[in-house]
């Protein structure tokens, strides 16, 4: 019994944590003068019809059998290793040369119509410099099932503050 309340606290802990991370990571992020991203690598670069909403994925990573998909994390290592969508695999930060290369090298490996959903989660949708170049690189490639989950506010606000798994670490 002590011993699972410790565990319990130990989790409380690790999610505050995680939580407060993103809080200040997006507090700071907000304060900063933004001017939107509406470019053709910027997140409005996504067709909305390959949108996922937080709701839909956490459904889908639930549902039991065979069908999830492949998540990739295409944003900042840092806020990876702090916390992250729980089975998702870290690609490199897609604003970066270096990352889309990552997410290529990946990609070259797998089957065309793997269903892959990418995800950033550092700042606000209208600020991320990440999703965007993702996408267009698999769609480049060819992909034909690639969604991109859709973070309004980031992955703290609209993805651990709902209580959805979170892993820690690589």
């Amino acid at each position: 019994m002590k011993r699972n309340c410790i565990a319990q606290s130990s989790r409380a802990i690790g999610l505050a944590a995680i939580m407060a991370l993103f809080f200040v990571f997006g507090f700071a992020q907000s304060q900063a003068q933004y001017t939107p991203l509406t470019g053709p690598g910027s997140a409005y670069s996504v067709p909305q019809a390959q949108l996922i909403q937080p709701d839909a994925l956490n459904r889908l990573l639930q549902a039991k059998g065979t069908g999830k998909p492949l998540l990739l994390q295409v944003g900042s290592r840092l806020l990876f290793d702090e916390g992250h969508i729980a089975g998702s695999v870290y690609v490199g930060a897609a604003a970066q040369a270096d990352g889309l290369q990552q997410l290529q090298n990946m990609a070259a490996k797998l089957p065309k119509t793997k269903f892959i959903v990418l995800y950033c989660g550092c700042c606000p949708w209208n600020h991320c410099p990440n999703v965007g170049p993702a996408y267009n690189q698999l769609h480049s490639m060819g992909f034909t099932d690639v969604k991109v989950l859709y973070l309004p506010n980031n992955l703290g606000d609209d993805w651990a503050a709902k209580g959805y798994a979170l892993e820690r670490g690589h």
